[in-house]
């Protein structure tokens, strides 16, 4: 009897952690906290899912239903704010690309400039040229 109450509050955490979604107000709040944790952690690379997940005490499971009702899911929410904090210091700053990709996450420059390009239309090197070009004729 002893050990059973002792296992019982041990598992009614467990289980609440693939449970159903959270009420709408701390569902909110928690892709709220969730969005700005990734927002101060986009520099590590290892930044993912699971990491998100184990940071927030709720299983990666739950992490994924959390965002199912957004355009994007997890890791993609994850890509996009790398994404457009690179394509910022890109049009703002003059240092190398693979630069601004390793301070963002992407520590492999090559799959960068792909990802930008595929999101962007252009190479990061044509963005930052046709930005700057762009800046000086409005001048």
């Amino acid at each position: 009897m002893a050990r059973i109450s002792l296992d019982l509050p041990a598992a009614l955490p467990a289980r609440r952690l693939d449970a159903g979604p959270p009420p709408d107000g701390h569902r909110q709040a928690l892709v709220a906290r969730v969005r700005a944790f990734i927002d101060g952690h986009l520099a590590d690379p290892g930044l993912c899912p699971a990491v998100v997940a184990a940071a927030h005490h709720v299983s990666t499971r739950q992490l994924h239903r959390l965002f199912a009702g957004q355009d994007l899911g997890v890791a993609g929410w994850i890509r996009h704010r790398r994404l457009e904090r690179s394509r910022h210091d890109l049009a703002t700053r003059r240092e190398p690309v693979h630069v601004v990709a390793s301070r963002w996450g992407f520590p492999d420059a090559a799959h960068f400039s792909r990802l930008f390009r595929r999101t962007y239309g252009m190479s990061p090197s044509d963005y930052r040229h046709a930005w700057s070009t762009a800046r000086s004729e409005t001048r």
